[in-house]
């Protein structure tokens, strides 16, 4: 019982923080934060690398992104 709770705990804060840095991000906050509700924290890292994508395409390619 403890893990289901546990589960259900972790879904509902991935969805959460997929929901405002997709918002943040300039995404689909719905979608994200529904990706993070059913697939729970497997969805992090799709959406990290959905993130960057978006991040390059608007900054293009040929640009140096440096994070200090």
């Amino acid at each position: 019982m403890q893990i289901m709770i546990i589960g259900l705990l972790a879904c509902l804060v991935s969805a959460l923080f997929c929901y405002v840095e997709s918002f943040r991000s300039g995404l689909s906050a719905k979608r994200w934060g529904l990706a993070g509700l059913v697939f729970g924290p497997l969805v992090l890292p799709l959406f990290n690398v959905k993130r960057r994508m978006a991040l390059r395409r608007v900054r293009s390619f040929s640009c140096a992104y440096l994070r200090a």
